[in-house]
């Protein structure tokens, strides 16, 4: 008894609700005429439908959705054109909606019927339609990204790229003729970098790598996004790329050297050195970097000589002195104290030099200088200088 009072009460129900349904379609239909432009009742009454799953694969609630959003599109744009008061993010927000309500369509205009045909009844109209807006993603995307809304920017970036894979839009033919598509997946690529999300960031990587005049950005954020990943092999040769492409870019090189001597690969540090070295042979991080590579070599007689070439050129750059002193340090040990004393005498007298002139520039790091002095003032018998550096490094 009780299944056969449930399936009257459907047989009941299931037409009211269709005519409910054709009943707020034709509502929404007599809203858009010309001679009412109620829009955005409209809007409300098929948005109000699409609530109902049993509603959402009816071309028709989507079409009329459409046109309601086309036509409060339209209102505003023409408030904009006539320099009256309107809301640029809302005017922006309308043109994407239209676009993912016409995508949605399609996909369902696109279904086969029974014999397995496919006769999309609104494609050409709508792609015809929205072509003449899809300029507006992009301009929106730029507006976004001028406010700050990383968010928002992605968004719009993102729905103007996809727009080349959407059939929707086949006969456009996008991916060739779109020549602004890699410049957009620059915008999206760094709307992903600004919001710290590696997954946003990737998403439109290749593309993004074609936009030649920002390349080298590209390749920083994407390599910031493999970090954040923790793709580490991805991220070295993603800087490794980068460099090699773009050597005399600020990001690439500092990491790429701190991660080689990070991992005591001093070899391929000097080798990056030396690479980088060709295309300018005057600046001051490489050729402090190949003085601390030589360091790392025991190559102390050239790793002074670099270090020396770096504070002819820049007096006030601390790290040369460290270096410099750093080696003399070293050799000055390395020799025999019966057969060569002179010699010792002279390197820990350079070392000194060096070194207190680096605890001048940089007289809090202590934990580098003071070390080190301790050491030359021992072998100098410099018996006062001791006992401060002792002092200090007691304290």
């Amino acid at each position: 008894m009780k299944h056969i009072t449930l399936l009257l009460l459907l047989l009941v129900t299931t037409p009211c609700l269709t005519l409910a349904q054709k009943k707020e379609l034709g509502q929404a239909r007599t809203y858009l005429l010309p001679r009412n432009k109620k829009y955005t009742q409209a809007e409300q009454l098929m948005t109000t439908l699409l609530k109902d799953s049993a509603n959402r694969n009816n071309k028709h609630i989507y079409q009329v959705l459409l046109e309601a959003v086309k036509g409060q599109y339209d209102q505003a744009n023409e408030r904009m054109y006539l320099k009256q008061k309107q809301d640029t993010a809302a005017f922006f927000n309308l043109t994407r909606r239209m676009f993912t309500i016409a995508e949605t369509l399609d996909s369902l205009d696109q279904q086969p019927d029974k014999r397995g045909r496919q006769k999309p009844e609104y494609r050409q109209r709508y792609a015809t339609m929205l072509h003449g807006y899809r300029s507006n993603l992009f301009n929106g995307g730029s507006y976004f990204i001028r406010k700050n809304n990383w968010k928002e920017a992605f968004n719009f970036m993102d729905t103007y790229i996809d727009c080349a894979r959407q059939p929707l839009f086949t006969s456009y033919n996008y991916t060739t003729t779109d020549k602004r598509l890699p410049e957009a997946a620059y915008w999206a690529t760094y709307s992903g970098y600004r919001q710290k999300d590696p997954v946003l960031t990737l998403q439109h990587r290749q593309l993004a790598q074609t936009d030649s005049a920002n390349t080298e950005f590209t390749l920083q954020f994407i390599a910031e996004a493999l970090k954040w990943q923790g793709d580490e092999g991805s991220y070295v040769s993603t800087l490794e790329d980068g460099f090699h492409r773009y050597p005399l870019f600020s990001y690439f090189f500092p990491r790429l050297v701190d991660i080689y001597i990070g991992r005591q690969d001093y070899d391929k540090a000097l080798a990056l050195a030396d690479e980088a070295l060709e295309h300018c042979d005057t600046c001051q991080l490489f050729l402090f970097a190949k003085s601390s590579a030589l360091l790392r070599l025991q190559k102390w007689k050239e790793s002074v000589d670099y270090s020396e070439k770096l504070i002819r050129q820049h007096e006030s750059m601390p790290e040369p002195y460290f270096n410099a002193a750093t080696a003399y340090l070293n050799m000055a040990e390395q020799l025999d104290p019966q057969n060569e004393k002179q010699q010792q005498v002279t390197y820990f007298q350079k070392a000194r030099t060096y070194m207190e002139y680096y605890r001048q520039l940089m007289p809090n790091e202590k934990n580098k200088w003071a070390p080190a002095l301790y050491r030359i003032y021992l072998n100098l018998n410099l018996g006062r200088q001791f006992d401060e550096i002792d002092k200090i490094l007691k304290e």
